[in-house]
């Protein structure tokens, strides 16, 4: 029997230290431009109807086709990630929806933007997925609620900021200019991520023992932790260093142990995403639709939008010291709430205050929503667990455009917004009544054998643990 030092523990005994910031900046900034990209689309969508480039149905191709391709990056990096690596995943897709941006920019029709969007958003799709993952990854448990909260902010600044730079610079550059100012922001940033290390987790989970070792004293010097103070919480296992372990197939998201987190976790997405979408995509539209010019509506949105960053301050105050369980259920039935008066308000001054408070909630739902859903799973099938319930949360995504524009048609914008208001109540209701537990040695007995980076110390993946773990769904 040999001896290593378990990476899971470990990482998350370490105190924050410089490697944690600088790891925050890097997966923040590829979140920053992923939703400036993203959201980019209500400003350019709303620009596009006065000019006769595009129409409403066209619109709602362009909203199916960056839905689809969320769609399959999701998939294609839960997959990459947890086949390769971390690190490979992590910067093969911002390349790609960085140079296609920089293409959109010159697309002569709607329908060619349209099809480059749907290739853009493959990239963007799988930046969702390894930002939220490597949140869970690298920062140690009792601080991933407020690093949490930073990511969001970098999230809600990449919205609030392309809603404002679109009313600022479409206007006088037009909507072209949007897609040039992402693509060079992404690429930009692909290149400053270049140097990031591979997931000690993952290469532990892999049976890359000594490469797991040699990141994570890297991590540990960052950290101001002395390397024999690091080595102090070992682990012992019944296997030989620098074996590959067993690759685990997709089918144990089905499996017994795991289904239920799988379903709690799809039911978390989905609903995070459609009000998410929903707020970000179509309100611009609606306020054309409903006679303002396009440069009233695009301020409007830009007030609006700046909701994307209040949010997550506050679940950097409170995640970590109410469980971000708690917030997630306070998060989505204000949602609810306010979703529910917002389509009474007429007064410009009221329309702006109602939505920017719905925008807060919504948007720290989806930070917290996705944020969590990777703690659901272990290691070896992590990003594959993300990647699954982000790729159907997606794929329903692509019928929404049509769903909500036929709610406007029907019904106007009261129909629209008291649908999003029904889906708030259902989520926050589940959530109350039931939970996940996300702790160390919940998490240990339904990894597989092989798989030791998320198991407390001195307990073996896959046994029942040795000692009592408090209950984290909380947390």
């Amino acid at each position: 029997m040999s001896t290593h030092v378990a990476a899971g523990p470990r990482l998350d005994n370490l105190p924050i230290g410089k490697f944690h910031r600088h790891l925050m900046l890097l997966v923040g900034l590829g979140m920053f431009w992923d939703s400036f990209d993203n959201t980019l689309s209500s400003a350019v969508l709303a620009s596009l109807l006065p000019t006769g480039f595009s129409t409403l149905e066209l619109n709602s191709l362009f909203l199916s086709a960056t839905f689809a391709g969320l769609a399959i990056g999701a998939s294609f990096a839960g997959w990459l990630s947890d086949r390769f690596g971390r690190g490979f995943a992590f910067q093969f897709n911002l390349a790609l929806f960085g140079v296609l941006a920089l293409c959109a920019a010159a697309a002569p029709s709607m329908e060619v933007l349209i099809g480059l969007r749907g290739l853009m958003s493959i990239g963007m799709g799988a930046e969702y997925v390894i930002c939220y993952g490597m949140i869970t990854e690298f920062i140690p448990r009792s601080h991933r609620g407020r690093y949490l909260g930073v990511l969001g902010i970098f999230a809600g600044l990449g919205v609030s900021l392309s809603s404002l730079v679109g009313w600022l610079v479409i206007p006088v550059w037009s909507w072209r200019a949007m897609f040039i100012i992402g693509g060079l922001g992404a690429v930009i940033t692909w290149w400053l991520r270049r140097g990031m290390p591979e997931s000690p987790r993952w290469l532990e989970s892999r049976g890359r023992h000594k490469d797991a070792e040699a990141v994570f004293e890297r991590i540990a010097r960052e950290s101001g932790v002395a390397s024999q103070e690091a080595s102090s919480v070992t682990h012992p296992i019944a296997s030989v260093e620098n074996e590959k372990a067993e690759w685990v197939p997709f089918r144990v998201l089905f499996s017994r142990p795991v289904i239920r987190r799988t379903l709690m976790a799809l039911l978390l997405t989905i609903i995070s995403l459609f009000g998410s979408y929903t707020v970000t995509g179509w309100i611009p539209t609606f306020f054309v639709k409903q006679g303002m010019t396009v440069s009233s509506s695009l301020g409007f949105n830009a007030a609006i939008m700046s909701g994307y960053v209040v949010g997550p301050i506050v679940i950097i105050l409170l995640a970590d010291r109410l469980g971000r369980r708690n917030i997630i259920v306070t998060y989505g039935t204000l949602a609810a709430i306010f979703a529910a008066i917002y389509p009474f308000m007429n007064e410009p001054a009221l329309i702006i205050a109602i939505g920017f408070i719905l925008t807060v909630m919504v948007s720290s739902f989806l930070t917290l929503s996705l944020g969590t859903v990777p703690e659901f799973f272990p290691t070896a099938f992590r990003f594959r667990g993300g990647g699954f319930t982000q790729t159907v949360g997606r794929i329903c995504l692509i019928a929404s455009p049509f769903i909500v524009l036929w709610l406007f048609n029907g019904f106007g914008i009261i129909g629209v917004i008291l649908t999003l208001s029904g889906m708030y109540v259902l989520v926050t209701l589940v959530i109350a009544v039931a939970g996940v537990d996300t702790s160390p040695a919940a998490l240990a007995k339904i990894a597989p054998k092989g798989d030791t980076a998320d198991a407390p110390a001195g307990d073996t993946a896959g046994a029942p643990p040795g000692r009592s773990v408090p209950h984290d769904s909380q947390r």
